[in-house]
């Protein structure tokens, strides 16, 4: 499997210039292939192969006065620009056709220089690691690094990338096996929520540390400071670096929490079980901030791949599955309830649930029913009909017998 390793970076000024030229070319050059293939579509042309556009875009490119600038750089990192063309518009195309699953992916779109992020990447023959720990960059020099933990393998590309915030990242791609951990007996699953981040099966509750919310009232402070300033003044400037490097804070802080919060589920059980929550959709609701606060998309890609990397089985569940009405105990279903009811009785068996934790359980035994289905064994038969003087259950929780309901 294929994992990627992101360390700090520190360059030096005149390393800055020369990655900021890099960043540069690498965008003029995605731009003028996006920008070919676009001319050649509306002109009515076949579609532009991808070594005829490199020779266009690039070698031919260098020659002209124009674009001579072009050869200040490493060209892997413009025939890497080129290939991240490629598989955009392979992307878009196999969206377009349905070979792609999961949400429509849109045109690639032009790319400006005053992106939040600039990013470049090098394959195994633009860049090098040295001996004293520093990282070789093809016509931009030796780059100190913090190396926070080893590369588990020799890596095979590169990513340099500035963000908002001004920081320089390297992030190594690596091809390394699984790290498999010792088979367990134990399975749980999770409910998501605000009021506490995740509710295990077992009953543990994990609150929510609500990162942005504390961070808030210095966010608001600054960037009231930022819509003061002048608009193109180098005071602006200064003012929205001071605000992207307090948002990085709090994602760093947040990214931080989830990966130490996974890896004690992953390592606490074999299998676990999430709801598939559409989180773009509430995105959109009055719990918008709520929700990108909590992060539940990151935590949740987060969750699965690591369960990948250690071994264990790592289970969605249907968005629409009714994991608040049905009773973990009996199973009847006992219809939908608001959000302010947070603890219910069944009216069947009586028992008194905490609406979450019966949530987290009822996740937990649809996912064990979807994995052995998975498996081919039949565990969620059809609708049979109930026999004459039997009892039955209907959708509604309603019981009846031979056909009659009873009240």
């Amino acid at each position: 499997m294929q994992l990627r390793y992101n360390y700090r970076v520190y360059p030096e000024p005149a390393q800055c210039r020369a990655l900021a030229q890099a960043f540069g070319c690498a965008r003029v050059v995605f731009n003028d292939g996006l920008r070919a293939r676009q001319e050649a579509h509306a002109a009515g042309l076949p579609y532009i192969k991808d070594t005829d556009l490199q020779k266009q875009v690039i070698t031919a490119a260098k020659r002209t006065e124009e674009r001579a600038w072009l050869g200040g750089v490493s060209s892997v990192v413009l025939v890497q620009s080129l290939r991240d063309l490629h598989t955009a518009y392979r992307n878009f195309f196999s969206s377009v056709t349905g070979k792609r699953k999961g949400p429509k992916v849109a045109a690639p779109r032009f790319k400006s220089k005053r992106d939040s992020r600039q990013s470049i990447r090098l394959t195994a023959n633009g860049f090098s690691l040295r001996e004293s720990g520093r990282l070789y960059v093809a016509k931009v020099g030796d780059l100190e690094m913090r190396w926070s933990r080893p590369l588990p393998a020799k890596p095979t590309s590169v990513t340099v990338t500035m963000d908002a915030a001004g920081r320089y990242w390297a992030g190594f791609v690596v091809d390394t096996g699984p790290d498999i951990l010792p088979e367990l007996d134990t399975e749980t699953g999770i409910d998501l929520g605000l009021t506490h981040f995740a509710v295990l099966s077992d009953g543990r509750k994990v609150d929510s540390p609500k990162f942005l919310r504390r961070a808030e009232k210095k966010l608001k402070r600054m960037q009231k400071a930022l819509s003061r300033c002048e608009k193109g003044s180098k005071n602006r400037a200064k003012a929205r670096k001071k605000v992207a490097r307090q948002h990085a804070k709090v994602a760093d802080r947040r990214r931080d929490w989830h990966h130490k919060e996974f890896t004690k589920i992953i390592r606490e059980n074999q299998a676990v079980y999430v709801e598939d929550l559409a989180v773009s959709g509430l995105g959109r609701t009055p719990l918008a901030k709520s929700v990108h606060d909590a992060g539940w998309s990151a935590f949740l890609n987060m969750l699965e791949y690591k369960a990948i990397k250690h071994g264990r089985h790592f289970g969605r569940t249907g968005r629409f599955e009714p994991t608040s009405q049905i009773c973990s105990a009996c199973g009847i279903k006992d219809g939908p309830k608001p959000l302010g009811v947070r603890e219910w009785t069944c009216g069947d068996c009586e028992t008194v649930h905490d609406r979450d934790v019966n949530a987290a359980r009822n996740i937990l035994a649809a996912g064990r029913a979807d994995r052995l289905n998975a498996c081919g064994a039949r565990v969620r038969p059809g609708l049979v009909p109930a026999q004459r003087r039997e009892a039955g259950t209907h959708r509604d929780g309603q019981t009846t017998v031979a056909g009659i309901p009873v009240l």
